[in-house]
């Protein structure tokens, strides 16, 4: 969101953050309003000349001004949703009853482009995600590499004892990130849930590395030709980290996220869903809704 809020401000749009107090954004050129202790107690600070509001999560209150939701999680078994309610990819707006979704984006300032030789080697990968969370699936992409005998790092909030193939980084900053991805040659996302989106796979490709993923969610959407490979279980996992099925083309691949996901396309196609709503429209005809019959903790076959 901070990417989003900097590209208003550089378009010439009036920003203004109601945050943690630590919040550092006045230095780019966007207004800032400590929230109080009370978290709820927030809508008496909104500027009398705002146009839209913009939550990060799911809520209605009842203010005077116009409210926009992106919606960045899946919602639990029959939540209802805003009907200006934004999701991060088709499928997960699928996943809600609802055609309303941007995809996110990044701002790739942050992301310089990394030289790749097409065709190098094959042997280091990199595990992006919230470790310990078991639908992010840390499990299979630490088994597939110990069996293939290629290394993998993992970052990402959990700490592993090192060996032969596997090294551990815990939480990291974007500087480790980046030189992280310098020393792979493909990230494993193999989720074992409906991803909504995935930030660690358009990260990944900035970067010029292919996505070696499962099939769920987003990542249909997410892997174009030529960026990567969907997986359907464990064993084509193994035989793509053992040998890739193509060629991937490093700044082919950068090129499709510039394309894509730039925080500039980002911000203009907000820019359309405010003017809808200040204009009196909704997003959604009628309030979107999770379609999941089960609890998202239970892992989906891999």
């Amino acid at each position: 969101m901070f990417w989003h809020m900097k590209e208003l401000v550089r378009l010439g749009h009036n920003v203004t953050l109601i945050g943690h107090s630590k919040c550092q954004v006045e230095k780019y050129g966007i207004n800032f309003i400590p929230l109080p202790s009370a978290v709820d107690n927030w809508h008496h600070l909104i500027p009398a000349n705002t146009d839209i509001v913009h939550l990060q999560y799911n809520a209605t209150p009842q203010i005077k001004f116009p409210i926009i939701n992106t919606i960045h999680g899946n919602g639990k078994i029959g939540e209802l949703f805003s009907k200006n309610a934004v999701f991060v990819s088709s499928n997960h707006a699928q996943n809600h009853n609802s055609q309303s979704y941007i995809y996110n984006a990044l701002d790739l300032s942050e992301y310089p482009p990394m030289s790749r030789t097409a065709g190098s080697q094959w042997d280091t990968f990199l595990f992006l995600a919230k470790a310990k969370w078991r639908v992010k699936n840390v499990a299979d992409a630490i088994a597939v590499c110990k069996k293939a005998g290629k290394k993998l790092h993992i970052a990402g909030g959990r700490y592993f004892l090192p060996s032969r193939y596997i090294k551990g980084h815990g939480n990291i900053n974007n500087h480790k990130k980046l030189e992280l991805m310098a020393q792979a040659h493909a990230l494993i996302f193999p989720v074992r849930w409906p991803e909504p989106f995935g930030l660690a796979v358009i990260e990944a490709m900035s970067q010029g590395l292919p996505v070696i993923s499962s099939p769920y969610g987003s990542l249909k959407e997410l892997i174009a030709p030529g960026t990567g490979i969907i997986c359907q279980n464990f064993q084509e996992l193994l035989q793509v980290v053992i040998s890739p099925p193509q060629t991937y083309d490093g700044k082919v691949i950068r090129k499709y996220v510039e394309d894509n996901f730039n925080i500039n396309k980002y911000t203009k196609e907000y820019l359309d869903r405010y003017n809808k709503i200040i204009s009196g429209k909704e997003l959604n005809s009628q309030s979107p809704q999770s379609v999941f019959k089960v609890r998202l903790e239970e892992l989906l076959p891999f």
